[in-house]
């Protein structure tokens, strides 16, 4: 496992652990070690086990093997303390029923007793309060995805594990998730798990996590990870680097 101890597996004392975890056909015998602090970018082709790896991380998929959230066995904290400490975004958002926006992201206050703390800041952050009280199932794919992210913002819960958030976003939002992502992990300590495609982003990373066919490839520095042979070896495609078109937030 190349780079396997760079970086995130040094760490002293992990907000999320999963040791040997599991699932047949999808994941195999992942071990992974992440601490406070850090935003980390999951990679790996289509089907190579992102999805199951962060449903695993969140405790949401049953698999072999071991999750611990700050040193405790998942299973063993109550469900209402899970929802105070992490916070899960998928992949698809869809929803059934026309909920208010606002009334999406206050679900993010559920297991804090409903108190709707940060609820109007989270709207704001994700750029919603224009749409607050529009039914949710009227947005369009990328709006639903901020929905999302604002309600897993409004959580405030230290472990946030987010499924390809960038994908259905325009360039200024997916800027505006990735320096959110960076904020929660540098000024508040949070642990922030991103899947994503786009490895041109991996700049903004303190970390990478590849997979390729749920095998666990490396973990590391996307400087030291993200080299030429393995771009090559487990994606199939050439890198280099090369002048391009750079954009960032004014």
């Amino acid at each position: 496992m190349a780079a396997a101890e760079a970086g995130v597996m040094q760490a002293t004392k992990a907000r999320l652990e999963i040791v040997a975890a599991a699932v047949q056909g999808r994941l195999r015998e992942v071990d992974l070690r992440l601490p406070r602090g850090q935003l980390i970018g999951l990679v790996g082709p289509n089907g190579s086990g992102k999805s199951t790896l962060l449903q695993v991380a969140a405790g949401l998929l049953p698999s072999c093997g071991a999750v611990q959230w700050e040193g405790r066995p998942v299973e063993a904290i109550p469900v209402m303390e899970r929802g105070r400490m992490a916070a899960w975004v998928p992949q698809d958002g869809r929803f059934e029923f026309g909920f208010s926006v606002r009334s999406v992201v206050a679900q993010g206050r559920y297991a804090h007793g409903d108190d709707e703390h940060g609820v109007e800041q989270a709207l704001e952050r994700l750029d919603l309060r224009s749409l607050a009280e529009r039914p949710v199932n009227q947005l369009s794919g990328g709006e639903r995805q901020r929905v999302l992210l604002a309600r897993a913002l409004a959580t405030e819960a230290p472990l946030q594990l987010w499924d390809e958030p960038l994908a259905p976003l325009d360039v200024r939002h997916g800027l505006d998730v990735l320096m959110l992502a960076r904020e929660l992990a540098k000024k508040r300590g949070a642990t922030v798990v991103i899947s994503l495609h786009d490895l041109r982003v991996a700049h903004c990373l303190d970390a990478v996590v590849v997979l390729r066919e749920g095998v666990l490839r490396a973990v590391g520095a996307p400087a030291e990870v993200l080299t030429a042979e393995l771009v090559l070896d487990v994606f199939g495609v050439r890198s280099r680097q090369a002048p391009g078109l750079v954009l960032e937030l004014p």
